[in-house]
């Protein structure tokens, strides 16, 4: 693993935003007295997200003061855990799934459209628009290709259908999450090809799409 460390420039200090100070204390309502520390992974999570999806040093301290925790524990979490993203990243942050599934999909051709359109890994583009970094399983495996950004999954992803995908996040169009190639969840590419039909106990059966109609 590589060591993870804070950015050089840091901003002078954080503060919860009134809406995030009210879903920190809503968080904290989970927990039992005395083990507010649990909640310490959510609190840097909700602090990232307030700050553009990256943690600066002050958004660690305030999270340590909330719990009472010592700040060096609080920063070994967050260079520990990769989800969270020790630098500023862009507007759009790609992360590429590489792994085993991926790459035999053709992963290789999403990371040079990646390359080609972004730069090296943790490069944020002179827009401030994108930034991309490779990452382990992401957990999309029988839609590989895919890469997540920011909260969302993209999956089925071929180097056609990524161009117009990081091409229309940058305008501003809308986007379809999930699918790029409108399969619905992890169903065959080519279609259902088993459980089509149905066998009721009543004696009814026929293709699984009449069950919602002209039932008596």
């Amino acid at each position: 693993m590589s060591v993870r460390r804070l950015a050089d420039q840091q901003p002078n200090s954080f503060a919860f935003t009134l809406e995030n100070e009210e879903k920190s204390a809503e968080i904290l309502t989970k927990y039992p007295d005395g083990r507010q520390a649990s909640a310490v992974i959510a609190l840097l999570w909700l602090a990232q997200k307030q700050n553009d999806y990256w943690l600066p040093k002050p958004a660690i301290e305030a999270v340590a003061k909330k719990l009472g925790m010592p700040y060096i524990r609080v920063l070994e979490i967050a260079t520990f855990y990769t989800m969270f993203n020790l630098s500023p990243v862009g507007k759009f942050h790609v992360q590429m799934c590489g792994t085993t599934p991926c790459v035999l999909a053709g992963s290789d051709g999403i990371k040079n459209i990646l390359l080609q359109r972004i730069g090296g890994q943790g490069e944020v583009t002179a827009d401030g628009l994108f930034s991309w970094v490779e990452v382990e399983c992401l957990g999309a495996c029988c839609n590989a290709p895919m890469v997540q950004i920011n909260d969302d999954y993209y999956e089925d992803l071929t180097p056609e259908n990524f161009v117009t995908l990081l091409d229309d996040l940058a305008a501003g169009r809308p986007v379809m999450i999930g699918s790029q190639q409108g399969r619905v969840t992890s169903e065959p590419a080519g279609g259902l090809t088993s459980l089509t039909s149905f066998y009721g106990t009543d004696g009814r059966s026929g293709p699984l799409s009449s069950l919602g109609s002209n039932q008596s």
